[in-house]
């Protein structure tokens, strides 16, 4: 097999997890094929030996016991990789105990994994965007890395990951068993996006209302009052638009129904960032946010002298601005294919893309189920959308079969957290699969997205300490098992360890530093 393998130099950034640890990381490169299902010297305008790209991972060996330790592998998502680092000190903590090696590969045309380079997003070249080339890019590079970076063909592998990583990481477990052990599936909605419509997508945005109103019965209905106050002011002409454009500070007044579109989008995503990051402390994940994000905008909220003012004091919670400067709502905002955001810059063309073609994303807010202005997102208007913009056919059907739907019964070691704050827990797996082979259903009450995943914190709360011990057991029954297979393990005592550790779960790990005793 011929290596495409490059480490950076000896390149040590130093990143920060959630509870401000410090991580270094080494980062490197593997140069990928663009297409892994090609075998023609040849393939498509101007191709020749099927050119590749250099995909970046970062990866520490600190803590790496090359004869017993396990590989930890991160799927990477929708974002530059150091992002995840940053902010899955969970894999981080454990490490050490486990002996693990730590890899977060970061995934194609996010980041700096650029197929090519300025042009990958030139509409030619996004053909190569898809979910089969982003798993197939992490297959090879856990051969590469096993048999040929570090000589540990042998070492098991478990994968973590959150969100659409998560989904990425039981996707794996489905395509790749052979390669991934079991895996930690934080917050990952497949059931919505493999459009499993029995889940009811169309509750995100009324999940969001009910979390506002388990912090104050009242904030829904100033959201609510807020956005028909905005809605009559726009109504009334070029005079209440001047209004609005002030109340909130933007630096173009709006114009048209296109620009209040645009106004009524930009302060809902606000909203649904401060759900998803609605995390017991401060964080800069989702945005720079406070602790209880959701209940400190609330707060704001209620003290607020009008619902205008009110409106502007939560989404400021997002948008924050030195003093003196404007709100550029299309600069803040991205219009996109997924209703609940695409974020800013080249990421947002990415995940744009991948909305039009294999996701299936959750519909709009309607302000009857939920607080905010009808902003109608149908099927129908997907479809014109991508075709327009892309000239590509949505095929919300496709990821169903190809990852299994709901008929994930077969599976196996896959443990899947959701918590009830986050507005994607619906789409994901809340109950435990009866007779499988370890596909856990963890819930967190008081957990939003994938807060598990993130380092240990004083303001943890308990059920998500419980969560996570519960990820170290599985994962270390799955190490057992691996071990037994291979005849190198005493059954025996393995199993009275892992025993032992279910016996103390609960105690042990209702305190900070719950990792020190495996």
């Amino acid at each position: 097999m011929k290596l495409h393998f490059a480490v950076i130099g000896v390149v040590f950034a130093i990143a920060t997890v959630s509870d401000g640890a410090f991580v270094p990381y080494k980062t490197a490169v593997f140069n990928q094929k663009i297409d892994h299902f090609v075998y023609s010297a040849a393939s498509g305008k101007g191709f020749k030996n099927n050119p590749r790209f250099p995909q970046r991972y970062l990866y520490t060996d600190k803590f790496f016991d090359k004869a017993k330790g396990p590989i930890f592998f991160y799927t990477g998502n929708e974002g530059p990789i150091e992002g995840f680092w940053n902010n899955t000190g969970f894999v981080h903590e454990i490490a050490p105990k486990f002996g693990a090696l730590v890899v977060f590969a970061e995934h194609r045309y996010y980041g700096q994994s650029l197929p090519f380079g300025n042009d990958s997003f030139k509409q030619e070249n996004l053909q190569y965007l898809t979910i089969e080339q982003a798993m197939a890019d992490f297959a090879v590079l856990i051969h590469v890395l096993r048999n040929y970076v570090f000589n540990i063909p042998d070492r098991p592998v478990i994968a973590f990951g959150g969100s659409y990583g998560g989904m990425l990481t039981q996707y794996m477990r489905f395509k790749y068993p052979n390669l991934i052990e079991g895996g930690i599936v934080g917050s990952a909605p497949f059931y919505w996006i493999a459009n499993i419509t029995d889940t009811h997508p169309e509750t995100f945005f009324a999940d969001i209302t009910n979390v506002y109103a388990g912090a104050n019965a009242k904030c829904p209905t100033i959201v609510r009052s807020g956005f028909a106050r905005v809605r009559s002011l726009v109504e009334s002409g070029q005079s209440g638009m001047q209004q609005v454009s002030k109340a909130f500070n933007l630096c173009k007044p709006i114009q048209n129904q296109t620009d209040v579109r645009q106004l009524y989008g930009w302060a809902r995503n606000a909203f649904v960032l401060m759900a998803m990051g609605d995390y017991p402390y401060p964080t800069e994940f989702m945005a720079p946010l406070p602790a209880w994000p959701v209940n400190a905008s609330c707060s704001a909220m209620l003290k607020a002298g009008d619902s205008v003012s009110a409106l502007k004091a939560a989404v400021e919670f997002v948008y924050q601005l030195p003093a003196g400067q404007c709100h550029d709502i299309y600069q803040e905002y991205v219009f996109c294919a997924d209703p609940t955001g695409c974020g800013t810059g080249p990421e947002s063309l990415a995940w744009d893309f991948q909305a039009c073609t294999e996701m299936h994303l959750p519909y709009g807010s309607d302000n009857v189920t939920d607080m905010f202005p009808p902003l109608a997102f149908t099927p129908e208007s997907l479809v014109a959308y991508c075709k327009d913009k892309y000239n590509v056919e949505t095929d919300v059907e496709w990821l169903g079969v190809l990852m299994w739907g709901d008929r994930i019964h077969t599976a196996s070691n896959l443990v899947f957290s959701n918590g009830d704050l986050d507005p994607w827990h619906n789409g994901g797996l809340l109950k435990s699969i009866p007779n499988s082979k370890d596909l856990v259903a963890v819930r967190i009450p008081n957990g939003a997205h994938h807060l598990d995943l993130r380092g240990s914190n004083p303001a943890d709360p308990p059920d998500v300490i419980r969560a996570r011990q519960t990820h170290v057991s599985y994962i270390k029954k799955w190490l057992t098992n691996y071990e037994n297979r291979q005849g190198r393990a005493n059954p025996a005592s393995v199993g009275e360890q892992h025993e032992l550790m279910e016996e103390r779960q609960l105690d042990s790990y209702l305190h900070y530093g719950q990792f020190d005793r495996l």
